[in-house]
């Protein structure tokens, strides 16, 4: 897929997904109305308002946000709509909106109030055809199908639902192959057992995943430093590579991610968008991503200077 804005909208064309740059996704798992911390699916840290993580998100450069509503489904209280058109006018990348999602009312309805794209999990684990359905009727860009996998008792992969609780003896290689039959536009990849951990990609998961389908996938679960992320473009043919917990707690973390990106061997085989004013081309990084200070004289030079505010 190609991604143009045109008229108002984002217009997103099918591509081969060797065609496709890399791209950078930040994940908002919401609870209780708020952006929290996700540990492992059974451990849950208030981060803070979704808007303003949103707002903050956006200045910063990443290419797309995945909102995540964890209740929803849970407490089958269907999608938030109202928070979804309150944030979607404060995102101006592509937001793809996920959690309480079992009909195709509500995927219209959040079409309406401001999502790009429909996140589907349990109801597409239960009811495979809804898949065919909404991409017939809303477009194959416009459906990603989100699979929860974590290792069993017998140390194979397995979908979980109700956030990692209840087993359901389906292969994800198989479904993932299953959801692309059915008209899936992309296939985001959570690993329970690398959520949280700052340990990196479930790079074994990922690979195969994104081997066996043909339409992009998005991985997620465990990022904790820009070389996961490098790990994850080296070792796998994902076409993006999404984080929740990582972008939470650093200022400009999505823009230093980039210039360390950038400033990698990756840069030569991939693309990037890095269209801030702070774009950390004059700082050096140390071996787990983050930007080394620079010296008192270079500080005392810049202490008078003024920047704009950022429009990206």
């Amino acid at each position: 897929m190609d991604l143009n804005y045109i008229g108002g909208s984002w217009i997103m064309f099918l591509q081969s997904t060797n065609d496709l740059k890399k791209r950078l996704v930040a994940v908002l798992t919401i609870k209780n109305g708020i952006v929290v911390q996700s540990i492992n699916f059974k451990r849950y840290l208030p981060i803070g308002k979704p808007e303003i993580a949103i707002e903050f998100l956006n200045k910063w450069g990443i290419d797309e946000i995945i909102l995540l509503d964890l209740d929803a489904t849970y407490k089958k209280s269907g999608p938030d709509f109202e928070l979804i058109k309150y944030v979607s006018k404060k995102c101006f990348v592509p937001l793809t909106v996920g959690g309480g999602i079992n009909d195709l009312q509500k995927m219209r309805e959040l079409i309406k109030k401001g999502a790009d794209k429909i996140s589907i999990n349990t109801v597409a684990i239960k009811n495979p055809t809804i898949i065919k359905e909404a991409a017939n009727i809303l477009g194959n860009q416009c459906i990603v199908v989100s699979i929860d996998v974590k290792k069993n008792e017998s140390n194979n992969y397995e979908i979980y639902l109700n956030s990692g609780k209840n087993k359901t003896g389906i292969d994800p290689f198989q479904f993932a192959k299953q959801a692309e039959e059915l008209g899936a536009g992309e296939i985001l990849i959570n690993s329970i057992d690398k959520d949280g951990s700052k340990e990196g990609y479930d790079i074994e998961l990922i690979d195969k995943i994104s081997k066996i389908v043909s339409i992009p996938v998005i991985a997620c679960g465990g990022v904790g430093y820009p070389k996961h992320i490098i790990e994850g473009i080296n070792k796998t043919n994902a076409s993006a590579f999404a984080a929740g917990n990582y972008f939470h707690f650093t200022e400009h973390s999505v823009i230093t991610t980039k210039a360390y990106l950038k400033l990698s061997e990756i840069s030569k085989k991939q693309k990037f968008r890095l269209d801030s004013n702070s774009n950390y081309e004059k700082f050096s990084f140390d071996e787990n991503g983050r930007v080394n200070r620079k010296d008192d004289q270079y500080l005392d030079q810049i202490r008078f200077e003024y920047e704009k505010e950022e429009e990206i």
